[in-house]
């Protein structure tokens, strides 16, 4: 037998680490240096196999319409073209809609948004591609102006059958629930509305797809996902073989944020497709304008509020109405308004509430997953109608938000589900209100306002409460794979997907904690779904919840074996018993960091095992097991608990948990120019006990910029004929640093998680997203402060400078026409 390799890790090695805990501690990304250094390996830098084709798309020039002639001969016989495919070369299915059916991937006549694609091109090289994509002549019979705002799409037939929670209005239609009545006697009732803008991905890497064929006639495929087995799946489906001869690896993707959860797999199919016909592989990258134009986007909503509330601002009842604008078919849009419908609540107990959700079709791209999944939309109703209350009752929008938070007695979502953490939800908001300097910062603006007549600052605090897990309750499952080798280091595969977030450095802190040894002797391998099967997408903020899980489990089973195997080689006959004993209760109740070694209790710890009479090192211990055959290797399973809601009822547990949150951002606006400038945005986030403070910060921070993108400068364009004109960086403004709030404070609220996650830890991907909702209120009221916050502003999102100096225009002109009372009736000042 081959002689066993000593660890390429020295005693002294160990000794230099004062500890090797490893959970909490913040450690870099895995990929920062390699990705520093250029090293760090996307789709696009794999070296491509000998005669590689490229991929062009050929797509439609109109939005709406038939497809009436197409001639591809001048594209066939462009230099370089290998082969051009239209649906009919497709051997297997068109149609890759993963819940609901109605995506072709190449359109088989009927055109149904702009861009939609019609044909592909394969050529030696990418430009000769693109060039010969150029060529193809192609005529139309536009059958009518594109269905594309709001207001055009509520005229039309709906997406998908409408939904409603709130037990107060059972038996009665969407219809006829919306938006009910007059208040009773003794309340105010205030409505309003609020058109919420889309938001496009931008992520630094397109669309890209690497395919390859097998020896059996199946596909490798190198792609950026975040779903590596819907396309693992789909491209089956289109190419007629079983599951198991496509291969879908991913290592890391340059940002996803929900766009590459669905949006992936047509490009992946189109590549498989290409390798398959053309029996060479094939690389498709699409270019940002196509990519930007042919991808969805999040969904634009209208939003529409109507409530009840005393005198003193206790809300009694709520209306909410929110309408997903969700493009010609239905992606994913089915449960994203769901999701908008279970966060319109945020943080506040509204009494007797009715939510009812429209899936409205529009004549564009089908709009998608994006960070938040929905809630952000669904969210931001209810906060501007805090803002809108406070305007009416002329108190500070704070002391209402403050008094209708969820509370002990009155802590049941309109879903049925109950809000546990009501106290800390309070002490959040409180804690920052103090950190913040809320109190005296809100008198410094209003006498900065009063004196000046041109710059006018705006303060908002707000909370976040959002749900974790899957609301789909199957897909909260995860699955990973453990191989521990003879020189003591280990690999980790699991079906999670790295795209800049963090996952793999959390999963390699887990793994290393639960074994007791240093973090550089793991490595985490890429996702691939011939390691961990049937995996479900990176997506819902719970990567490290649940592929966290799995991987803690794969290598829990493993250390049991260990441990069964150190208590019969190495403690002495009369402890082994105690030993076994001792043992089996000590292991990991879902993380609970290990306890020091005993003089009974054999225990991994530091790199060593530690029992009744000695030491081992770690390398020794695994070369002892591998040769007392103990299985070094172990597959890893988890299931989220305690979830599942009944649609039909509108009733259940969706979530796990709740992850919370607060912010409190201040702004100035020039109410002559539209400018706008974030002066300062403090935030406290509940991430329950951080498995790396360091990533989680990140997270924070860049979720409160790409919200920030979302509510002030981020806006989608189409022009009458259902054109995407915002379409490339010229004309679509992602935030850059001037953008960035001149001051930032970001501090966790480190406090276990009550339910049993990863560590006692929580999700940190999405909430913190919600955190820009603060800064939108910040704006309004600086725009209401023109009037002394006599008028509620019409503020839709995003607040670009055209629509705050729009909204400031509104309040000179009230102004100017004599103004309104301040205790005019409600109803009356009611948005619209």
């Amino acid at each position: 037998m081959r002689k066993l390799i000593s660890h390429p890790y020295t005693a002294q090695h160990l000794q230099s680490q004062k500890t090797l805990e490893t959970v909490g501690q913040p450690f870099p990304h895995e990929s920062a240096g390699k990705q520093v250094a250029g090293e760090a390996l996307f789709v696009d830098d794999y070296p491509e196999p000998r005669g590689c084709l490229h991929g062009a798309l050929i797509t439609s020039d109109i939005a709406k319409g038939t497809m009436t002639h197409l001639d591809l001969s001048d594209v066939r016989q462009s230099p370089g073209v290998v082969r051009v495919i239209t649906c009919h070369d497709i051997p297997g299915l068109n149609d890759i809609g993963t819940i609901h059916k109605g995506d072709p991937l190449l359109c088989q006549g009927e055109i149904r948004y702009f861009r939609q694609p019609i044909a592909f091109v394969i050529a030696e090289t990418h430009q000769l591609a693109c060039q010969a994509a150029q060529k193809a002549l192609i005529e139309y019979e536009e059958t009518s102006d594109p269905v594309i705002s709001y207001q055009q799409a509520s005229q039309r037939d709906h997406l998908l059958p409408p939904h409603q929670m709130g037990t107060s209005l059972q038996g009665q239609t969407p219809e006829d629930a919306s938006l009910r009545g007059q208040s009773p006697e003794g309340t105010l009732r205030i409505q309003g509305d609020l058109a919420v803008g889309g938001q496009e991905h931008f992520y630094l890497e397109s669309q890209i797809s690497l395919a390859e064929l097998t020896e059996d006639g199946g596909i490798f495929v190198r792609t950026s996902t975040q779903n590596p087995t819907e396309v693992q799946n789909l491209i089956a489906e289109v190419l007629g073989i079983p599951f198991n001869h496509v291969t879908v690896d991913m290592r890391r993707m340059g940002g996803g944020f929900g766009g590459k959860e669905t949006q992936a797999a047509p490009w992946a199919c189109l590549a498989s497709l290409g390798t398959i016909l053309t029996k060479k592989a094939v690389k498709f990258r699409l270019p940002r304008a196509i990519d930007m134009s042919t991808t969805g986007k999040r969904h634009p909503f209208f939003n529409r509020y109507a409530l009840t509330a005393t005198d003193d601002g206790e809300i009694l009842s709520a209306d909410i109405e929110v309408n997903g604008l969700c493009g010609h078919s239905a992606d994913l849009s089915d449960a994203i308004v769901d999701r908008a419908m279970f966060h319109a609540d945020n943080a506040y107990f509204l009494g007797d509430a009715c939510i009812t959700g429209n899936r409205l079709k529009t004549d564009t791209v089908s709009h998608t997953a994006f960070r938040g999944f929905g809630g952000p939309q669904g969210m931001i109703v209810i906060e501007k109608a805090m803002q809108d209350l406070g305007v009416t009752l002329r108190q500070d929008p704070l002391d209402l938000r403050l008094k209708n938070l969820y509370r002990p007695g009155k802590s049941v979502t309109p879903y049925g589900m109950e809000v546990e953490q009501t106290q800390e939800l309070r002490e959040v908001l409180t804690r920052l209100e103090a950190s913040s300097d809320y109190r005296q910062r809100r008198q410094q603006i209003h006498e900065w306002n009063q004196n000046s007549p041109i710059l006018k600052k705006g303060l908002a605090l707000t909370p976040v409460k959002f749900g974790i897990s899957f609301t789909a309750t199957h897909l909260n499952q995860a699955g990973a794979l453990i191989h521990i080798y003879t020189d003591g280091t280990v690999q980790v595969s699991h079906g999670g997907t790295e795209m800049g977030q963090g996952l793999h450095t959390k999963i390699q802190q887990i793994v290393a904690q639960t074994f007791g040894i240093p973090m550089d002797w793991i490595l985490v391998t890429s996702t691939r779904t011939d390691k961990v099967p049937n995996t479900s997408p990176t997506a819902a903020s719970s990567g490290a919840d649940l592929n966290g899980m799995a991987a803690h489990n794969a290598a829990m089973t493993i250390k049991e074996r260990l441990l069964d195997f150190a208590t019969a080689h190495y403690c002495s006959q009369s402890h082994s018993s105690e030993c076994l004993s001792s043992q089996s209760s000590s292991q990991s109740n879902f993380g609970r960091l290990s306890s020091q070694p005993s003089a009974t209790q054999p225990e991994i710890k530091d790199g060593k095992l530690y029992y009744d009479s000695g030491e081992v090192d770690w390398a020794t211990l695994i070369q002892q097991a591998y040769l007392n055959r103990v299985s070094l290797s172990s597959t890893g399973y988890y299931s989220t608990p305690k979830i599942g809601y009944d649609r039909t009822k509108a009733n259940g547990r969706p979530f796990f948990y709740f992850a919370i949150g607060a912010s409190c951002s201040e702004v100035m606006i020039d109410t002559l120019t539209g400018e706008m400038t974030v002066e300062r945005v403090d935030i406290l986030h509940d991430v329950g006990n951080s498995l790396n403070p360091a990533i989680d910060i990140g997270q924070i921070e860049g979720a409160y910029i790409q919200g920030l993108g979302w509510l002030t400068t981020e806006e989608l364009i189409w022009n009458e004929h259902g054109h995407l004109l915002s379409n490339s960086p010229m004309n679509y403004k992602i935030p850059s640093i001037c953008d960035y709030p001149k001051q930032m404070n970001i501090t966790l609220y480190d406090v276990p998680n009550p339910e049993h996650s990863i560590y006692r830890s929580k999700a940190v991907g999405e909430p913190p997203f919600m955190h820009a909702i603060s800064t939108w209120c910040a704006i309004y009221d600086a725009i209401a402060a023109i009037s002394d916050h006599q008028m509620i502003p019409e503020l839709d999102t995003p607040a670009t400078g055209e629509r705050i100096l729009t909204a400031c225009q509104q309040q000179y002109d009230w102004l100017e026409q004599g103004g309104q009372a301040p205790n005019q009736p409600a109803e009356t000042i009611g948005n619209r």
